[in-house]
């Protein structure tokens, strides 16, 4: 359990703070009074509807290409039974726990707005399987992401109507109405209109974008604290970064991680200063000179996302929906370019971020660039390989990530013979922005792992005076707490998954943070 405080569904309505966590710390939720209110009246409108002579989509008729079939009353409780059975379609991996809250979540969310015309049983019941940690099971392939995230939707509401599997709090696979029931809940039977309400929405991959952004933004702060300490420990200078020099091109995000950077150099005394008299290095590399400028696009590039995000947060995702007016009319706002295009953003800059990670890591490696540090920071080149392999992975992973910043929002395929004939597979696009955002978080701590070793060998070269920076020397003795200094050579992969944890677990950040204060 949690003791986040409880997050009521309505107005002024989730905050993607909430939608993290709910998935990742399961805060407990409730359903507003608005929000009730909003959901009985629109459920109103739907009943009005059952007996209406008119056809009216997934209300008395099928659905996709089957929307012309009209459905007798006495059959239209089975018709959203057999939406739900024939749509949970899904096939490979388990998609994680974190990510299937989140989607319930952002439905459940949707419900609130009442727009869909789902009964508050129906929405309550979403609620209390959320609080009460239970997780249907969804998987991997399903979505084409129009309209919306039918199948991972369909699997949640499979598991709603004690259909199917789940996991329970403890990640036990259960059988949904055992679970259900053990949890004092009443499996729905779907109404008019419900079966569709549950599964039209764009709510899986939003919710990916979600949990996305909020990893980036941490992940682009440690990328200027890995940037500064890579300057720092290949001597290189800090002029570059100067706030007059950047607002020559004033791109927000490169304003801020410029100021990133020089806050975490302040006070370096490795840093490379002209010194009146004395021939200095005046430029350095690109992937050293240039960190804000590739930094900065990402964090441009991730608070356009944000503000797509924002907005899809605030919508009524469904199809038909009950409008401000009482009308029911269908509608395209399921599909999901919106979200599938900032998705496919978000893994180009993660792709680039960690590129120029990777080529600062292998300035560290080569003697005819690292400034006096030994080959491979090996303790003893020759007979050790130091971080010579470190590299090699780094490198892998950002090829990897360059294959998955290929975007999947180009590609569409049609379905429902012909009726669905322009999809946004933003389902994909997001699944592999997840790896992406870990393939970067692993770039960054390999090239942490290189500066704090490099920070050691410049401590015992007495050719080299002045001491690091408070807070990269900060850094280095967080690493130091289960990483060793350079000696012989260890096991490494237990070494980069230390630094991995670090990164992703917010070490680096508290470290810095706690004397410097909060980056931008």
């Amino acid at each position: 359990m949690t003791d986040h405080p409880t997050i009521v569904l309505g107005s002024p309505g989730l905050s993607p703070d909430d939608v993290v966590a709910v998935a990742r710390r399961d805060a407990p939720v409730t359903i507003g009074e608005d929000a009730a209110e909003r959901i009985t009246a629109s459920r109103s409108v739907i009943e009005a509807l059952a007996g209406d002579s008119r056809p009216h989509y997934g209300v008395s008729t099928g659905f996709g290409a089957l929307a012309r079939v009209h459905i007798p009353r006495d059959q239209r409780a089975q018709l959203q039974r057999s939406l739900v059975r024939s749509h949970a379609a899904g096939t490979g991996e388990e998609v994680e726990r974190e990510v299937v809250r989140a989607l319930m979540l952002l439905r459940l969310n949707t419900l609130a707005t009442g727009r869909t015309g789902v009964r508050l049983t129906t929405a309550q019941t979403y609620a209390d399987i959320l609080n009460a940690g239970l997780t249907p099971v969804v998987h991997e392939y399903g979505s084409l992401g129009c309209s919306g995230d039918l199948s991972p939707l369909a699997h949640c509401a499979l598991a709603a109507m004690g259909e199917g599997q789940l996991r329970d709090r403890t990640g036990t696979l259960r059988d949904s109405g055992e679970a259900l029931a053990e949890a004092g809940i009443t499996p729905v039977v779907l109404a008019e209109k419900e079966g569709l309400a549950l599964i039209n929405g764009t709510d899986g991959m939003l919710g990916m974008l979600l949990l996305a952004l909020h990893d980036l933004r941490d992940l682009l702060r440690v990328a200027d604290v890995a940037a500064a300490a890579s300057v720092e420990a290949l001597l290189g200078t800090d002029t570059v970064f100067a706030a007059d020099l950047q607002a020559l091109r004033p791109h927000p995000g490169q304003a801020s991680a410029a100021s990133n950077i020089r806050r975490v150099l302040a006070s370096s005394g490795l840093i490379t200063r002209a010194v009146d008299g004395e021939f200095t290095r005046v430029q350095d590399s690109y992937s050293l000179r240039c960190s804000p400028q590739v930094h900065g696009a990402a964090r441009d590039t991730l608070a356009h996302a944000a503000a797509v995000a924002r907005i899809e947060l605030g919508s009524a995702v469904d199809n038909p929906v009950v409008t401000l007016d009482g009308r029911v009319e269908s509608n395209g706002n399921f599909h999901g370019a919106p979200v599938g295009y900032v998705l496919d953003f978000l893994a180009i800059a993660a792709a680039d971020v960690a590129s120029i990670s990777e080529r600062r890591t292998d300035r560290f490696l080569d003697v005819s660039r690292n400034h006096g540090l030994p080959p491979f920071l090996a303790a003893d080149p020759g007979l050790d390989s130091g971080l010579m392999i470190a590299q090699y992975t780094a490198a892998g992973v950002v090829s990897e990530l360059k294959r998955l910043a290929v975007p999947a929002s180009v590609d569409s395929i049609p379905s429902s013979a012909m009726q669905e004939d322009h999809v946004s597979m933003g389902w994909s696009a997001a699944r592999k922005l997840r790896r992406s955002v870990d393939g970067l978080a692993r770039v960054l701590a390999i090239e942490l792992l290189a500066s704090t070793r490099a920070l050691d060998f410049r401590e015992r070269d007495t050719a080299v005076a002045g001491t690091p920076a408070p807070a990269t020397a900060a850094v280095h003795a967080l690493f130091r707490t289960e990483i060793n200094a350079p000696a012989t050579d260890e096991f490494l992969s237990p070494t980069i998954t230390s630094a991995t944890a670090f990164v992703q677990g917010g070490g680096v950040l508290r470290a810095v943070e706690n004397v410097i204060g909060t980056l931008d």
